[in-house]
């Protein structure tokens, strides 16, 4: 079990269109009853064995043994037989049965042509039967080949069934498995997406293509031919996809980059190819490939070198989106969050020419997110979606759809109305932080301990002046952590200072030094994720961002990223041994300077650390108010920033004149 100081919030991606008209009602034929075929065919399997086991029993002797052609001679000499029956070299003795039946004694075989057989036949006065044997004519073939075609038919019959019954799925699996989205289907516009203002507006203008053609090729223009959505998870590139079939009113196939990948050589290339020309016949069409990087990363990175399934795949649609044939009308569209492990030639110009950004929203863009997904929701009056937005950065569009709905579902468990503020600041806490684990069971030890941790993340956010405004601190258990300390944005950062991520070192220090200042001596394993980090940012500090004065503004390690598995697993040692002792003495400077600067400050205010630790253990949940008066009372001042130089003024030189 881990204490940590902030969770970052979950990501999630979000998967109409035009189509054909609605069909009528028109009455099925009646269904045959699946028993009955199965009655069918039980029929057909007795009657198959029934015949071949009479055909067997044809050719075999109806009764008797087979005996010697010496012992026939002797027995036919002595008298001892009366009747027989010649059938072709096969000799049949009969002898009288019951109910003055004949029936066949022994059988003997004529090894060679016996000319005085007959004669000795009729010496003896024996009957003699003769028989053509039956087996060139016609029927006996038609007797021999009906088995075999009862068991064809059986087998063709079967298979037949199973193709029918699998939709012809069997027969059918070089076949693309695009769906065509329907026009009954629930329509998404551009009204549905908010957030993304700048990919709309590049999106809209492919649209506006599609209807309207001719504006621009009389200026001899040429719409982009592929349109890539790249962007992390949860930002909305499905859903803008599905606003652009909302919104052009065309034929939209929908496919999946692993839907190509079959485990049959060649099957992806076909899949391809079956989906540009289905896309040709209905041109103007637009084609849409979700999660693209499951079939277009880079080749020759692969363990199958260049007879991989998926480099074929990707040979074949690199030729279809601009190859010797023309594909006039027809727009593919594709989304991805790993567009650094897709092929160059995938991304050249006359693929995939145009690149759209779908970020992260920032507060205007959240706000507008957020109308988006209340707007059929009853919300309370104290509800504010502006504050609302202002207290989730970093989330993702899927996020705060995902914190609606959370807050829905508490509000109708608690039989509310309306949703309020409270269950929407819940629901936030519970999407960046995790659910509650209030069954858990701790020790007063342990929860002290953990009280007085979060204290000193509490105190430290509050004191240094580079860090962001503590928004809530809490012992309850939430997801992997015993307790939490949530701090949210002023601003927007996309860049940050060297001031602020030592402040988040010192920041990240603060639990295990008060966890010192609670126990001497005696310290436990709660802040293992916060060394964790902040020796990652101290390594990042000194070898990717070249913010050590005694290293200088370098970069030490190159990354090495296998393409087939897209994750930095190794970092390849570019240096000297002794410059590697260096970065790590430089690395643990840095963060045992952070460790003292935050022990400094937390001795010097004990009584407010120990205020906020018996604040925690009495409440469970400190917000920033609380933390507000707890510090006033103890008369506890943020540390200012220190004041910046101003620019000196820079001289103007005048020319002299001639």
């Amino acid at each position: 079990m881990k204490r940590g100081y902030t969770m970052s919030p979950a990501d999630n991606d979000e998967g109409g269109g035009n189509g054909e008209k609605p069909r009528r009602n028109v009455p099925m034929p009646p269904q045959r009853d699946p028993r009955q075929n199965r009655n069918v065919l039980f029929f057909l399997f007795a009657a198959m064995l029934l015949m071949t086991f009479f055909l067997l029993l044809g050719e075999t002797p109806q009764s008797g043994k087979s005996i010697p052609y010496s012992e026939f001679v002797t027995r036919l000499t002595n008298g001892e037989i009366k009747k027989v029956k010649i059938i072709d070299r096969d000799i049949e003795i009969l002898e009288p049965g019951d109910k003055g039946r004949t029936r066949v004694a022994n059988t003997s075989f004529i090894p060679y042509i016996d000319d005085k057989l007959m004669d000795l036949l009729r010496t003896h006065k024996v009957e003699v039967r003769g028989e053509e044997k039956s087996g060139n004519s016609f029927l006996s073939i038609l007797l021999n080949l009906l088995p075999w075609v009862v068991l064809i038919f059986f087998v063709w019959f079967i298979m037949m069934r199973q193709i029918q019954g699998s939709n012809n799925k069997a027969m059918s699996f070089g076949k693309s498995r695009a769906k065509l989205i329907q026009g009954n289907q629930k329509k998404v516009t551009f009204a549905d997406v908010a957030g993304v203002v700048e990919a709309k507006q590049e999106l809209a203008e492919v649209v506006d293509f599609l209807v309207d053609a001719a504006k621009y090729r009389k200026l001899g223009a040429r719409i982009p031919k592929g349109v890539l959505l790249v962007g992390p998870p949860g930002t909305g590139k499905t859903l803008l996809a599905r606003a652009v079939a909302g919104e052009a009113n065309v034929p939209f196939y929908s496919i999946s980059g692993s839907d190509f990948v079959e485990m049959f050589v060649g099957v992806g290339a076909s899949r391809v190819r079956d989906l540009f020309e289905q896309g040709k016949k209905k041109a103007p069409c637009i084609l849409f490939i979700d999660e693209l990087d499951a079939v277009g990363r880079a080749r020759g990175a692969g363990y199958g070198g260049g007879h991989d399934e998926r480099e074929q795949t990707l040979n074949q649609m690199l030729v279809e989106m601009d190859g010797f044939e023309a594909n006039d009308g027809l727009i593919v569209l594709a989304a991805t969050n790993r567009p650094d492990v897709l092929d160059p030639a995938l991304l050249r110009p006359g693929r995939f020419d145009r690149q759209v950004v779908v970020d992260a929203p920032d507060v205007r863009g959240r706000e507008e997110i957020l109308r988006v997904h209340t707007r059929d929701v009853p919300l309370s009056s104290d509800v504010e979606l502006e504050i609302l937005a202002r207290g989730t950065p970093g989330f993702t569009g899927a996020d705060l759809e995902n914190m609606i709905n959370e807050a829905a579902l508490l509000a109708a468990r608690k039989n509310k109305q309306r949703i309020g503020r409270d269950e929407l600041d819940e629901a936030k806490d519970k999407v960046l932080m995790g659910p509650e684990r209030r069954s858990l069971v701790i020790s007063d030890l342990e929860k002290a301990n953990t009280a007085w941790h979060e204290a000193g993340h509490a105190l430290l956010g509050y004191l240094l002046p580079h860090t962001d405004p503590i928004h809530k601190v809490t012992i309850i258990p939430r997801g992997r952590a015993l307790g939490l300390t949530q701090s949210l944005p002023i601003d927007e950062r996309r860049t940050y200072t060297r001031e602020y991520l030592l402040s988040q070192i010192t920041l990240l220090m603060g639990g295990r030094v008060a966890e010192e200042i609670y126990e001497p001596g005696n310290i436990t394993t709660g802040a293992a994720n916060d060394i964790e980090r902040a020796t990652q940012l101290a390594r990042s500090m000194v070898c990717e961002w070249g913010m050590s004065p005694r290293l200088g503004p370098l970069s030490y390690g190159q990354k090495e990223m296998p393409i087939f598995i897209g994750k930095e697993i190794s970092r390849h040692k570019d240096y000297s041994e002794k410059l590697a002792e260096a970065i790590d003495l430089e690395i643990k400077t840095l963060v045992e300077g952070c460790h003292d600067q935050a022990k400094n400050l937390l001795a010097r205010h004990s009584k407010g650390l120990a205020a906020i630790a018996n604040g925690l253990l009495q409440k469970e949940v400190l917000d920033s108010k609380d933390l507000e008066t707890i510090m006033k009372a103890h008369g506890i001042e943020k540390m200012s920033r220190p004041a910046k130089k101003a620019a000196s003024p820079v001289k103007k030189k005048t020319a002299r004149k001639a």
